[in-house]
């Protein structure tokens, strides 16, 4: 009997199966049949809102129209997050998808920034970043310019819901079979211990070579069927619930998200063009639901349009995201609370890593393995960025204390010190996030460098002053000509109904 995959199932739809879907029939040949299981019956969470860069990748290889899919998923363009109390109540800073001013050979802007600081010449960093000026300002423009000092990366704000819908028409149109219905058996192969079929609760059977498990946090497949375990990692990230409402459209919509910090926990809005996104995730140990709900109805910007909806959830991840064969992806694979919008990102990369090295004659241990390092070092590092925005504060109470105080990973631990004691950063193999990422972090939550790269003592000071202003004013020179980030949308043709 031929090893080679025929034919590959995908359990569950919401964004993680219908990404799924999609890429994989985009990219795979048409020999290959894909079919995607789920039931109406089974709701999906469909909060994660908030998305990176990268996630431009996927609308370039499906061939999507930027315009169109912007209205189809109400969406809205995202520079940046604004983390507003987190190090301090009162305090707020940005973590873009710019970087501040224009950097040169193994010497990053930011040096030159800390020796003028150093000397007594102080000002704010981010005024040297585009992305910050157009956040403030609340513009958007898409720059044709040659000069990556001028790039302006973004990403989008988006209804979970109505991308699942749009990722499904998608897949339906070019070929994927969606087949209605909930599982009650998995049927397992006796010698080598792989899934062979679905057995839904009706008694058919969905067969198939190989399975993809988007069945969301229950793990049908992974764990109920293969019983992979689970890296339980809430002794870093102690939040373990969250609760979301969605509250009426603001008048005018942000190109940023907000994450503002709370006891024991954090609330986000992200603006959409119909509504605005919200909800409060937190610690169970420090408040329960009732006082959650109350906590998030009283911070929102704008009027609820319906009662809270509490999420459970434990972060972690299974400790084998590729087993026999079966993939899992999404809640499936694990879960990072949504505090730098990797969410949809995690789909996104386990299915263009399963792309990479997808099986031709059968399934290679040497492939699985490979899959499940990079994985694994995946999400260590971004369990790792999410930790230090926690673990840098000063905040009363007890929830921040703790982890003010707790032990991190030791990564974590050399990333914080190099850079406290001269500015240096340092790019780890499989880390979406860029140094200027930990740069704005950093300083954010309060970490000062006490000296810098020696480069930055190649200018005098007043070539070095000089230096800053001219990069500030250049930086600032194209956002007075951009439009407001709704006006964008309107000339775009981006706004649904228009």
């Amino acid at each position: 009997m031929s090893k080679r995959i025929q034919k590959v199932i995908i359990l569950g739809g919401g964004t993680a199966g219908w990404m799924s879907a999609a890429l994989l029939r985009r990219v795979l040949p048409d020999t290959i049949d894909i079919e995607l299981v789920e039931s109406e019956q089974i709701g999906i969470v469909g909060v994660g809102e908030a998305t990176i860069p990268p996630i431009q990748n996927v609308n370039t290889v499906l061939g999507l129209d930027e315009p169109e899919f912007l209205r189809a998923t109400r969406a809205t363009l995202k520079l940046a997050i604004r983390f507003d109390d987190w190090r301090v109540p009162g305090e707020g800073y940005f973590h873009t998808f710019g970087a501040p001013g224009r950097s040169q050979a193994f010497c990053h802007f930011h040096h030159f920034w800390n020796r003028a600081r150093l000397a007594g010449h102080d000002s704010n960093l981010w005024d040297y970043d585009l992305n910050y000026l157009m956040c403030q300002a609340g513009r958007f423009a898409k720059l044709k310019a040659d000069d990556p000092m001028w790039e302006v990366k973004y990403a989008y704000h988006f209804d979970a819901g109505l991308y699942g819908q749009y990722l499904r028409r998608y897949s339906e149109a070019r070929g994927v079979v969606r087949t209605e219905g909930r599982v009650a058996e998995v049927a397992m192969h006796p010698q080598t211990g792989h899934v062979e079929a679905l057995v839904l609760d009706d008694g058919r059977r969905v067969a198939g070579n190989f399975f993809v498990d988007c069945s969301g946090q229950r793990g049908v497949l992974i764990q109920g069927a293969l019983g992979v375990g689970f890296d339980d990692w809430s002794h870093w990230l102690p939040c373990d619930r969250a609760m979301a409402v969605p509250s009426q459209a603001a008048e005018a919509s942000t190109p940023y998200t907000r994450a503002t910090a709370h006891d024991g926990g954090w609330q986000w809005r992200i603006p959409l063009q119909h509504r605005n996104g919200n909800g409060l995730v937190y610690s169970s140990r420090h408040l329960d639901d009732e006082q959650a709900a109350e906590l998030l109805l009283a911070n929102l910007d704008t009027p609820a349009i319906s009662d809270p909806r509490p999420l459970r959830f434990r972060t972690g991840r299974a400790r084998s995201q590729w087993h026999r064969n079966v993939l899992a992806v999404g809640l499936a694979s694990g879960f990072l609370e949504p505090l730098e919008s990797t969410s949809i990102h995690l789909i996104q990369s386990a299915v263009v890593r399963l792309l990479h090295r997808f099986p031709h004659d059968g399934i290679h241990a040497e492939a699985v393995n490979e899959y499940n390092r990079q994985s694994r070092r995946e999400y260590e590092q971004i369990r790792d960025f999410i930790i230090l925005h926690y673990h840098l504060n000063e905040r009363d109470g007890d929830f921040w204390r703790d982890l003010r105080h707790m032990s991190v990973p030791e990564r974590l631990t050399r990333k914080i010190e190099l850079f406290r004691a001269n500015g240096s950063l340092f790019q780890d193999d499989m880390d979406i996030f860029l140094e200027p990422s930990w740069l704005q972090v950093m300083l954010g939550q309060g970490v000062v460098p006490g000296d810098y790269h020696p480069i930055a003592d190649g200018l005098d000071e007043a070539q070095l002053l000089e230096k800053l202003t001219s990069m500030r004013r250049l930086k600032g020179e194209p956002v007075a000509k951009m439009p407001p980030h709704d006006e964008f949308l309107k000339m775009y043709g981006a706004l649904a109904g228009d």
